[in-house]
C-alpha cells in the first residue's frame, strides 16, 4: 500500500500533538499556474531569498487578512503577478522553516491556486528573485518538499482534464 509524503507528516502531526509536541505555524502559499502553449499546465517557481531553491511565492498570513489574500499579497510582492486567486486551498504541506536565531519551526503551509493574469516587470523583490514558469511535472520535481512536489503534479494533473 503506497501512503504519500503527504499523509505521512498529516499523520505525524496529529501524534506530535498528541504528545505536546509544540504548535506548528500555518503559512500560506499561491500556486501559480497558466495553460501553457501547447495546452499544458504551467506552474511558476521562484527562487527563495537565502538558498537560491525554487519554491512557491509564500509567507505569514497578517492582520486581519484572509488566508487567501495573504496568499496573494505573497505573489504581488515575492513574483510582481496577479490574477484569479482561489479563495479554497488546495492543499498543505509540511517543512522546517530555519529561524534566524538558528531554532527549526514546524510549518504547515495552506497552498491557494492562482491562475496568473498580469506579469509586472517591476516588483517589490525582483532583485532578490528568479521567477520562472515550468511544465507542472518538472516544477514538482524541482521544489526540495516531497509534499509539495506531490501537490504540484496533482494539480498539474487536475487541472490539465479541467482544461481540455
Amino acid at each position: 500500500m503506497f501512503i504519500s509524503h503527504a499523509t505521512r507528516n498529516r499523520l505525524a502531526e496529529r501524534v506530535r500533538r498528541l504528545f505536546g509536541g509544540m504548535p506548528r505555524r500555518v503559512q500560506v502559499a499561491a500556486l501559480p499556474w497558466r495553460i501553457g502553449t501547447h495546452g499544458k499546465v504551467e506552474i511558476m517557481l521562484i527562487t527563495s531569498r537565502d538558498t537560491g531553491r525554487w519554491v512557491l511565492p509564500k509567507g505569514w498570513p497578517e492582520g486581519g487578512e484572509q488566508l487567501f489574500e495573504s496568499a496573494e499579497r505573497e505573489a504581488v510582492e515575492e513574483a510582481g503577478i496577479s490574477g484569479t486567486m482561489s479563495h479554497l486551498e488546495f492543499g498543505r504541506y509540511f517543512y522546517g522553516k530555519v529561524m534566524r536565531s538558528g531554532m527549526e519551526r514546524r510549518c504547515e503551509v495552506l497552498v491557494f491556486p492562482m491562475e496568473v493574469g498580469d506579469i509586472a516587470s517591476e516588483w517589490r523583490e525582483k532583485g532578490q528573485r528568479q521567477r520562472k514558469w515550468f511544465p507542472a511535472a518538472k516544477a514538482a520535481d524541482l521544489v526540495r518538499e516531497p509534499d509539495l512536489g506531490e501537490l504540484i503534479a496533482r494539480f498539474g494533473e487536475r487541472r490539465h482534464k479541467s482544461a481540455a
